[in-house]
């Protein structure tokens, strides 16, 4: 076994380090937890859902030290650790246990054909087995934790494999977990390069769970895909803003401010790109320039701080060259730009603004992932949509108007697996609201009673109480054919067919249904 080390990005400092695991001890693993789940599977979804109560007065209980926990190792500032992570995970997991019972409760089915009546059915949905997470750096706390809660009060295993970048906060999910007195070994965390995540893939955990690039995410989806297992993708976005000729300005100002630079601009359904009509665009982008400009760039651990570092120096070139690459084409830079914090070796970036970007600039097409908002002036909304949908990703996207039913017609025409009106993003903290996109940013959905279909397999299970035997079992002859085809007249014929098909099949019929009582032949 090797070590892992974290580092504080806004420092440099050394916060700890983990053990790591080579490939080839994955399996074993997930076979241990595969030796505690069946215990798990058996409590009942009641049962389940204390646990996760108990759960969610751990985090209450320890609230200030993940929340630090979270500034340290990932640079977020402190307030948001609370906002957009800690606190809406207390929320999913009160949620889960208040939902998830109900919703993956046995499931009746109605049988109203005339040919199924004596019959009974229901869904059942059955625990997977062990499930596999792979976590991300720009949410190490939420997204993970989110997934781990649904796939357990489902009756799920979980091996977690955080980012390489924030280990510590994934250990501290697993021991949340053992803290609230769920099996121990029933989640497990397994640290490494991409080399261990490749190896759960492929291990017998029954499906993935994957936050992370598009490239990486379709090699997950290949790998499960050949084992014939399943995935879920979330694999970023390009979200765009339409700024209406009728929108709140001042809403639309503050929603861009927050959607565009929150976390440092390292979120996945962030705003990358605003659309805004010509009629208010000069207003707008005053207002952006002027409300950045009021924005605190510095020490995450300080209360007033609303922009941290970026999580690595990596990061930063990723930013960095987008921004230079659309200056060098003609855009104009009007906020922002890389800061100097004294005092911290981590590296900044103000929040950016631009302006004059042309669809060809690689920041048009590629994901920023860092604080840079790019707006474009368009002529009407429909332009706007047009190219909003101009993207290979589809995730989230925003539509600020007053006018809520034209806000609802524009977002049906938008090509993403969330759409919101007069504000961005926040349904994360909302885990009866699905998550997940179209196009390149991924497959399947977390959240919401789709997310736990995802962590269960759908059982039908079918009852007959075997009065009768079935009047389409064999022997087959003319007569029960002309029974069956009088059936479907009778049954779903118009009237003058009706009337016919109990004229000529009414005996073969009777003849039909009385043998349907000698249940030996």
């Amino acid at each position: 076994m090797g070590q892992l080390e974290s580092f504080n990005p806004a420092t440099g400092e050394l916060i700890s380090a983990v053990e790591t695991l080579k490939p080839d001890q994955v399996q074993a693993v997930v076979d241990d937890v595969g030796e505690v789940q069946p215990f798990w599977a058996q409590l009942s979804l009641a049962d389940r859902a204390r646990y996760l109560r108990k759960a969610a007065d751990v985090v209450v209980d320890e609230i200030d030290e993940i929340a630090e926990l979270l500034t340290r190792e990932q640079g977020k500032p402190i307030t948001e650790s609370y906002t957009m992570e800690v606190v809406p995970t207390i929320d999913v997991l009160h949620w889960c246990a208040e939902a998830g019972p109900k919703i993956l409760d046995d499931e009746p089915i109605r049988m109203g054909q005339v040919l199924f009546l004596s019959k009974r059915a229901k869904f059942s949905y059955e625990p997977l087995g062990v499930v596999g997470v792979i976590a991300p750096w720009n949410y190490p706390w939420s997204i993970p934790f989110d997934e781990v809660a649904m796939a357990l009060l489902a009756g799920n295993g979980v091996v977690l494999k955080p980012a390489s970048l924030t280990p510590l906060l994934g250990e501290r999910i697993r021991e949340t977990f053992e803290k609230a007195g769920l099996p121990e070994g029933l989640v497990r965390v397994v640290h490494g390069g991409g080399a261990v995540g490749g190896a759960l893939c492929e291990s017998s955990a029954r499906k993935i769970f994957f936050t992370g690039s598009v490239e990486v995410g379709r090699k997950v989806g290949e790998i499960c895909a050949k084992q014939l297992k399943g995935s879920v993708l979330e694999l970023g976005g390009k979200d765009p803003q339409i700024v209406c000729a009728d929108a709140d300005l001042g809403n639309a100002v503050s929603g861009c401010v927050w959607g565009g630079f929150a976390n440092s601009g390292q979120t996945c359904s962030g705003i990358e790109r605003t659309y805004v009509v010509k009629e208010v665009a000069e207003r707008f982008v005053e207002g952006v320039v002027r409300r950045v400009g009021q924005l605190t760039v510095g020490d995450p651990m300080e209360w007033e701080t609303e922009i941290g570092p970026m999580v690595s120096e990596d990061q930063f070139g990723v930013v960095g060259e987008l921004v230079d690459d659309a200056l060098d084409q003609g855009a104009e830079r009007m906020a922002g730009g890389p800061r100097e914090v004294p005092g911290f070796s981590g590296r900044f970036i103000a929040p950016t603004v631009l302006t004059g970007v042309e669809d060809e600039m690689r920041i048009m097409s590629e994901e920023i992932f860092g604080p840079v908002v790019p707006i474009i002036v368009v002529d009407s909304e429909e332009e706007a949509l047009r190219r909003a949908n101009d993207s290979n990703f589809g995730l989230g996207a925003s539509i600020w108007t007053r006018d809520r039913a034209k806000g609802e017609r524009m977002a049906r025409r938008i090509e993403s697996g969330m759409v919101w009106i007069n504000d961005h993003s926040y349904t994360h903290g909302a885990c009866q609201c699905s998550w997940g996109g179209v196009k390149d940013s991924g497959l399947g959905r977390s959240h919401s009673k789709f997310g736990f279909y995802e962590c269960v397999d759908v059982k039908l299970i079918s009852w007959e109480p075997g009065m009768t035997r079935d009047i389409w079992w064999q022997p087959y002859d003319r007569t029960l054919g002309q029974a069956l085809r009088a059936s479907a007249r009778l049954l779903y014929g118009r009237n003058g067919q009706r009337f016919r098909a109990l004229r000529e099949g009414g005996v073969p019929l009777m003849r039909v249904g009385a043998r349907s009582l000698r249940k030996d032949r």
